[in-house]
């Protein structure tokens, strides 16, 4: 009679472990990656969720609330003293301060003619700071639904096959790749962040994760191609970038930096993947049956995640106002970028690029935000507009936002390696996309 009854229980539990897995796992995907025609707009449905509270909300309650975000995002590394643990930490403490005096300026309209600027003080807070500050935390509840029950584990068995050969990632990691492309940057260094303190990835695979998968997502590329008139080639632009980004991935770990970073897990003890050969989905099915057994309640998943996703905004939102606006002051009222530009001519010149000074600047000035690119070629012939379409997105490391981003997460990556990888990524990059836009157009 008890053998009956633990069976009995122990089917129960089996029972709702599969609609866990089943149900919460279909919404995470339903929620980033299917698009949903809303409005006469089609986007995943998180994308639809913040323009909808953007759009609802009164702005004076978007202001307060980015403006509340930024002060605690400058506040808390003093309040926790964590602002004295190095140099590096001083340093990021006075460019959260510095974001948040000029994050306020901006809302209450107080400050120098320069920071008005349209595409300085005014496109960081209305295309990146806004944005942001709303879909981190928003993102971080539905994340919940990927990651704790089960589809991280399931598609993680059926992507080791790739992912493990070619960029030396575990299966799992291939989640953080469309997280990224399906929905942004923010919400794939989310997805690895919370991973990787978990344990399921070492020091390494969550490095080459965030400089080699975080890249622009797919609305913010179809920005890009409207602004350089390439919608008429949206699907070649589309599938060009996707992967011309992963093969330089996969050039980029298997050189220095990335190469040489310690391969083990932060708290030197994780948590990784059972590498399966045979019988895939079967033991896919079992590894998220057993994930959603032990995953907390639906109610605990996403106030932890939404706890998260508000830490990770605070320390994210005023580095991207601080450091993307001394990047953008750079690029339009200093020579630097016209001079870093002289690095990658011989490269442009070598492969004979269109117009290969203007090719070059463009590269040089990606490092400060991923949309000046596209402002400098305008004008441009065709192929020169494709090229840099496709480098903005394949450079992927920038320091308006997702250099800060990594920065505000736990993976422990020196922003001197992020721009020595951004230089080999663009460097990659020029030498594959300029040959073939050459022979497209």
């Amino acid at each position: 009679m008890e053998k009956t009854k633990i069976r009995e229980e122990q089917s129960l539990s089996d029972k709702r472990a599969v609609w866990k897995f089943v149900l919460f796992s279909l919404f995470g995907i339903i929620s980033f990656f299917v698009p949903v025609p809303i409005g006469g707009e089609s986007s995943i449905l998180l994308d639809h969720i913040v323009s909808g509270i953007k759009t609802t909300l009164p702005m004076f309650v978007i202001h307060s609330y980015t403006v509340l975000i930024l002060f605690l995002g400058a506040v808390y590394p003093i309040a926790n003293k964590t602002w004295r643990d190095s140099f590096i930490n001083v340093i990021l403490t006075l460019f959260k301060v510095v974001g948040f005096v000029f994050g306020t300026m901006l809302v209450w309209n107080v400050g120098p003619a320069w920071l008005f600027h349209p595409d300085l003080g005014p496109f960081l807070l209305q295309q990146l700071i806004i944005p942001v500050g709303i879909l981190i935390p928003i993102g971080a509840m539905f994340l919940a639904l990927l990651v704790n029950y089960g589809f991280l584990e399931f598609v993680g068995v059926f992507m080791q096959a790739i992912m493990r050969p070619v960029f030396k990632t575990p299966g799992r990691s291939a989640i953080d790749a469309v997280a990224s492309f399906v929905g942004s940057y923010s919400i794939g260094l989310l997805v690895t962040n919370r991973v990787f303190n978990q344990g399921k990835y070492t020091i390494r695979e969550a490095s080459i994760i965030a400089t080699g998968f975080s890249t622009v997502s797919v609305t913010f590329m179809i920005v890009i191609a409207n602004t350089l008139n390439l919608m008429d080639f949206w699907n070649l632009y589309f599938w060009m970038s996707l992967i011309i980004t992963f093969v330089v991935t996969a050039i980029t770990v298997r050189i220095w930096p990335l190469s040489r970073i310690k391969n083990t897990y932060i708290s030197g003890k994780g948590n990784p993947e059972t590498i399966i050969k045979k019988n895939r989905l079967y033991h896919g099915w079992k590894e998220g049956i057993y994930a959603a057994n032990r995953a907390p309640s639906i109610f605990s998943s996403v106030v932890a995640h939404l706890k998260e996703g508000l830490m990770m905004t605070m320390n994210t939102l005023p580095s991207i106002m601080s450091v993307g606006l001394l990047g953008l002051v750079l690029a339009y009222y200093t020579p630097l970028f016209d001079w870093l530009a002289y690095i990658f001519v011989p490269i442009t010149w070598l492969l004979q690029a269109p117009e290969a000074l203007l090719t070059a600047k463009a590269a040089a000035i990606s490092i400060s935000e991923i949309f000046l690119p596209s402002l400098l070629v305008v004008e441009a012939e065709l192929a020169t507009r494709f090229i840099v379409a496709v480098l903005s997105v394949s450079s992927i490391l920038f320091f308006s936002a997702v250099i800060p981003v990594i920065i505000s997460t736990d993976i422990p990556i020196p922003i001197s390696k992020m721009i020595i990888i951004w230089f080999q990524r663009v460097v990659l990059t020029l030498f594959i996309i300029i040959p073939i836009a050459k022979l497209i157009f």
